[in-house]
């Protein structure tokens, strides 16, 4: 009998990933999901499909120009209807005034061109052929999550797919109709529970209504016969203290870290801080940054928050997106010297091992830095 456990791959395509480059694209649909999010399709030309091509999970980075001349750049996951897994699609949440997700909701519109990052990102369910697949998405952490759903049911006949959604209301759970359409095509692969938090379904049969803490986590792990071992995957995407207090969980419950996923799509706004420059004067430290096959120099000067603003003076080209840690728009490899720095999200333990840090959050400790986004 042979005992030799099956290959854990990634869906996420090897080798470097494309993060460098924009592109204008046509917006071709806004359709209003909730009151406040709408899901924008765009046109992605021939010349350019296989550049866009993406996995689920991934996302781009949108760069907007509003009308007082700022400059907006937020990162969202590629989110296709389960119907048409090639087309481009975000979904877009108004999370406060005078952001992108405002101007998305309020004015965006067919005919608009968006101009885009190319697809990027880590982020993928483990393949584990056969496994149960056990997805725990908050809010609009459903983007990158429902199409892993959909992939790994249709590629993987054998495997079964659970996607617990924790909303506010019903009246949140935006891609709820879709989902319900692939439920109905595998109705005995397929599982969707929702959990509301602020809405009072009673005792009755249908969503769960509480908030995820702890208790709610291991309440909704039994609700899907989610049992860690080996042939059960967990993927999780939300606001950080829902995924925090999943991982704690299922570290409890002795889930093996290599088969846990996850991905915040907000962080807490703590500012990243500042380690004490180390071998020069401050202002003389000088980052190096290997871009697009590229080197480009910057000085650090000493009321720099991080690297990006160093580098982001003289070249606006330099990747970012969410300032936070949190999406890896910025994610590079240290090549010489060494860095500092604090919530870093969006790399996980190997990441870390490999040498990679993500310069929104990053500061100098030694006077040369040498980094590498193309790694």
């Amino acid at each position: 009998m042979n005992t030799t456990p099956p290959a854990l791959l990634d869906e996420a395509p090897a080798g470097p990933p494309r993060r460098t480059g924009r592109h204008l694209l046509d917006v071709t649909e806004v359709r209003h999901l909730t009151a406040d999010t709408v899901a924008v399709t765009l046109h992605v030309p021939t010349a350019l499909r296989d550049v866009f091509a993406h996995h689920p999970g991934q996302h781009v980075v949108v760069r907007h120009r509003a009308a007082a001349g700022t400059e907006l750049r937020r990162s969202y996951s590629v989110c296709p209807p389960p119907h048409a897994p090639a087309a481009l699609r975000l979904v877009i949440k108004r999370s406060g005034p005078g952001g992108f997700g405002e101007h998305a909701t309020t004015r965006l519109a067919p005919g608009v061109r968006l101009e885009l990052s190319p697809p990027t990102g880590t982020f993928a369910l483990p393949r584990l052929p056969g496994a149960h697949h056990v997805l725990l998405a908050g809010g609009t952490g459903i983007t990158p999550l429902a199409p892993m759903a959909v992939h790994a049911l249709r590629r993987d006949p054998a495997c079964r797919v659970s996607l617990v959604h924790s909303v506010r209301t019903s009246a949140d759970a935006v891609l709820a109709d879709e989902l319900a359409e692939v439920k109905d095509e595998f109705v005995d692969r397929f599982t969707v529970l929702y959990v509301l938090t602020r809405e009072d379904r009673g005792s009755g049969s249908g969503p769960l209504a509480r908030r995820l803490d702890a208790s709610g986590v291991r309440r909704v792990l039994e609700a899907v016969e989610a049992r860690p071992g080996p042939d059960t995957t967990f993927v999780l995407c939300g606001p950080p203290g829902l995924v925090a207090t999943a991982r704690q969980v299922l570290a409890g419950l002795g889930a093996d870290p290599s088969l846990v996923r996850w991905e915040l799509f907000t962080a807490d706004g703590t500012p990243p801080r500042a380690p004490e420059p180390a071998g020069r004067a401050a202002g003389e430290h000088r980052v190096t940054a290997l871009l697009d096959g590229r080197r480009r120099a910057a000085t650090v000067l000493p009321d720099d928050p991080v690297l990006l603003d160093a580098l982001l003076r003289s070249h606006p080209d330099v990747p970012y997106a969410c300032r936070e840690g949190v999406c890896g728009s910025c994610r590079a490899k240290v090549l010489s010297g060494q860095v500092a720095a604090d919530g870093q999200h969006a790399l996980d333990e190997r990441d870390r091992a490999a040498g990679y840090t993500l310069v929104c959050r990053a500061r100098p400790r030694t006077p040369e830095i040498t980094l590498d986004f193309d790694a």
